[in-house]
């Protein structure tokens, strides 16, 4: 059975779409049954070409990536969310919408926040330097998440391991 994550940021166009690729990526690499999503409160409409461009010089696909709506996920037939994480404060203070996850169940909920690639000081290579190191600090979370036995790990226990990754 497939685990859905989704990862939540306000505009989804920066942190949120590098960790679904990143997530994604290195799922399909080490044959996991893990597939990611992002979403934001407020969609920018368009994916950040910072993120667009840390991306693609790591070598991970781009194909598909969009800002979207959190709505999407809420809707009836959406993908059962087994983990929802916020990577940006604003997103982890607001009120999400109801997210059901397998068997009716409410996903685990986990804040790792990560400051605004976007707001980076240093003109563009300032920019470029802040997403590429936010890539790698989402892929290494990422790594750790997919280090874990997810399809043996009760709610509990999950929610802990991620509150641990959290905290590394």
């Amino acid at each position: 059975m497939t685990i859905h994550v989704l990862v939540l940021c306000t505009h989804n166009s920066a942190r949120s779409v590098l960790a679904e690729a990143m997530l994604n990526h290195w799922a399909a690499r080490l044959g996991r049954d893990v597939r990611a999503h992002s979403a934001g409160s407020a969609p920018a409409g368009r994916v950040n070409p910072f993120a667009l461009e840390a991306l693609t010089g790591a070598g991970i696909d781009t194909t598909g990536l969009h800002s979207k709506s959190w709505d999407a996920f809420a809707q009836p037939g959406a993908p059962p969310l087994s983990i929802v994480i916020t990577v940006c404060d604003s997103a982890a203070a607001e009120t999400c919408p109801v997210f059901v996850g397998p068997g009716d169940a409410r996903p685990v909920r986990v804040h790792w926040g990560y400051p605004d690639p976007s707001n980076a000081e240093g003109g563009d290579a300032g920019r470029r330097r802040a997403f590429e190191l936010t890539r790698q600090a989402l892929g290494y979370r990422m790594l750790q998440l997919l280090a874990l036995p997810l399809e043996r790990m009760d709610r509990d226990a999950l929610g802990e391991s991620l509150a641990a990754i959290a905290r590394s």
